[in-house]
């Protein structure tokens, strides 16, 4: 899949949200079917979320669907009617245990799957998760998983902090998307900036986001700077002079760099 900085939770049940999101600057809209929509309007939800797949019109966006949880009287209907819709994936909420991905994996056969790691079990059951035949994406559900955990995060989400670190190292060992949990300030704020710039140090590859205001600065945090692409086309350019071909460690700009760090550098230029 491409890389994802931005991915925009969007109501299906909202006929302009979803118009609106074929113009907007994130890399994923995911079309929601659970909790951004009202019991009663699940099932009309659901059929303009398909129609919206199957008419597109969301250019190099990837569109997901988020289904309600397989134990609701919603969560297997809803997987039925996303089989050959069109979309790039399908999220599914509350997955604390790779059986939770069984039934997605056999209705949609080879549509990706993305997971919300948002419950204590789910952070037991990591390991297993991740390694779950189809699955795609982890993403961080930190306003149930702080539900079900009782705490309290705060602006620096202090409480939170293992288990999003546990996620991210649980999608980098089965080449999984990790995407950073929401944050329920809806404006550009240094607030906002700040909690986006802490995804990115933890390794994230991008946020989910509920307002298309919290799209530029998830777009910034998560792209590589301009000092970082210097950075990284300086070591290709030194690792690829003839004297370095042998070398596994040389120095650029006053440090020393090793080969793993131009692989670093390589997957910063491809980022930008």
């Amino acid at each position: 899949m491409k890389r994802i900085r931005s991915a925009l939770f969007m109501p299906a049940s909202n006929a302009r949200a979803i118009e609106k999101a074929r113009g907007l600057d994130c890399d994923a809209v995911i079309l929601d079917l659970e909790d951004a929509v009202a019991p009663d309007s699940k099932v009309d939800a659901r059929a303009q979320a398909i129609v919206a797949a199957r008419t597109g019109g969301f250019g190099d966006r990837l569109l997901v669907l988020r289904v309600n949880a397989l134990d609701t009287e919603w969560g297997e209907a809803d997987l039925e009617a996303a089989r050959g819709a069109g979309f790039d994936a399908v999220l599914l909420p509350k997955v604390s245990h790779p059986d939770d991905l069984a039934l997605g994996r056999a209705t949609l056969g080879d549509v990706p799957l993305w997971a919300m790691i948002e419950t204590c079990a789910a952070i037991l059951a990591l390991p297993a998760i991740a390694a779950a035949p189809g699955l795609a994406c982890l993403i961080a559900g930190t306003n149930d998983l702080a539900k079900d955990m009782r705490c309290t995060p705060g602006s620096d989400r202090l409480p939170l902090l293992p288990h999003l670190v546990a996620i991210v190292t649980a999608a980098r060992a089965h080449q999984l998307i990790a995407l950073d949990g929401v944050s329920n300030v809806l404006a550009d704020t240094p607030d906002l900036a700040a909690e986006c710039a802490q995804g990115a140090a933890f390794g994230f590859d991008g946020k989910t986001l509920i307002h298309p205001a919290q799209i530029a600065p998830a777009n910034r945090a998560f792209a590589p700077s301009a000092d970082q692409v210097r950075w990284a086309e300086a070591v290709i350019a030194a690792f690829a002079l003839p004297e370095n071909a042998r070398l596994g460690a040389i120095r650029v700009d006053g440090e020393m760099v090793e080969r793993l760090h131009l692989a670093q550098a390589e997957q910063i230029v491809a980022s930008a």
